[in-house]
């Protein structure tokens, strides 16, 4: 007996972006590829982490990077690759600075704040909240909110991330610590 096509075909794209401020692509990708897979398969970077694959629980988090220059975070393990095709966008290998050799030289203040807050437990969720902190960073400084307001916007700010080890009050310490250390994130 003769089996036809025994394996189907898979259709590719060409898919072209910027990630980390460099440009990638064009790269025949599957249509219908999870962002999350394309990272971690076809560039190696392996920090933004795969957590409840349906988008609740953002530990696969990474920023997209506006035309305006605001930035917007996006979940990549519901959104295919090609949804970001000529989109600019920065995971958590590309938030530090970087020396020539790849090594990092300087921390976000997020980042930052979160070590030594200790911020994180088994530090899965970790990435995701340090995408959205730093997110939510960005638009206080477009938007600064009145002190008594801070706990509260942290609080929706970074709602939808959840953390199984429940590290939640560090992380919005240091959040906060941020916040109130950087001009013109909180005004009296």
């Amino acid at each position: 007996m003769k089996i036809n096509n025994a394996v189907p075909i898979i259709e590719r794209k060409p898919l072209t972006l910027t990630i980390n401020g460099q440009k990638i692509g064009p790269i025949d990708v599957p249509v219908g590829m999870p962002m999350i897979e394309f990272l971690h398969e076809y560039l190696d970077l392996t920090g933004t982490h795969f957590g409840c694959g349906q988008g609740i629980c953002h530990a696969c988090t990474i920023m997209e990077i506006q035309p305006d220059g605001t930035t917007v975070e996006s979940r990549t393990c519901i959104f295919g690759a090609h949804y970001f095709n000529n989109k600019n966008i920065v995971t958590i290998e590309g938030q530090a600075k970087l020396d020539e050799q790849g090594k990092v030289v300087e921390l976000t203040p997020i980042q930052q704040a979160f070590i030594e807050n200790f911020s994180f437990q088994c530090g899965y969720c970790a990435p995701g909240f340090v995408t959205g902190a730093t997110v939510f960073l960005d638009k206080l400084k477009k938007n600064p909110v009145k002190r008594d307001q801070l706990e509260h916007a942290i609080e929706e700010a970074l709602n939808e991330h959840i953390c199984r080890c429940t590290g939640y009050v560090r992380y919005y310490e240091a959040v906060r610590k941020v916040a109130l250390d950087t001009p013109g994130c909180v005004i009296d």
